[in-house]
């Protein structure tokens, strides 16, 4: 059984180790960074997942974005402990998220991912739409969660103000 919840300020350095584990501490200087830095997360689509021990098994962020005058959801990043890998929570946090996402209102979803694995939600590549360099084009997707949102938004990605 696990237990799903917002993650809150307690949570943040036992997240932070997760991410490192996953990613490695030099996760900060890739591109979508620059647009995380000194921007306060979407509290509200910021999940953790924990085990009956209460164990971290799974994490997911996301923060607020621009492209040409419209907001937009960045999706990341999401992590799941290494011996979780394979048990589906990392889906799982994906699906929650984005259902939160669309009852809050948030019509556009943007992240710097693997097609293959992420057109499983429905993200697509999202062609126009320019992350910070050296971001590979091919790694931009995009997900509508109203019909028609990402039509016509193509530009470079900006922070939220």
């Amino acid at each position: 059984m696990f237990k799903l919840e917002e993650e809150t300020e307690d949570d943040w350095w036992e997240v932070e180790a997760l991410y490192d584990l996953c990613f490695s501490p030099g996760r900060t200087a890739l591109s979508s960074y620059r647009l995380r830095d000194g921007v306060p997360t979407v509290a509200a689509l910021c999940l953790t997942l924990r085990d009956d021990e209460n164990a971290l098994a799974a994490v997911i962020r996301y923060w607020p974005a621009r492209v040409a005058g419209k907001d937009v959801l960045l999706l990341g990043p999401v992590a799941v402990h290494p011996t979780r890998q394979g048990e589906g929570l990392g889906g799982l946090l994906i699906r929650e998220s984005l259902a939160e996402a669309r009852r809050l209102g948030w019509e556009r979803v943007l992240l710097v991912g693997d097609a293959p694995y992420y057109s499983r939600f429905g993200f697509r590549r999202l062609d126009g739409v320019v992350m910070p360099p050296p971001t590979n084009p091919d790694r931009v997707l995009g997900l509508e969660l109203k019909a028609g949102a990402w039509a016509g938004v193509a530009g470079a990605v900006t922070k939220a103000v």
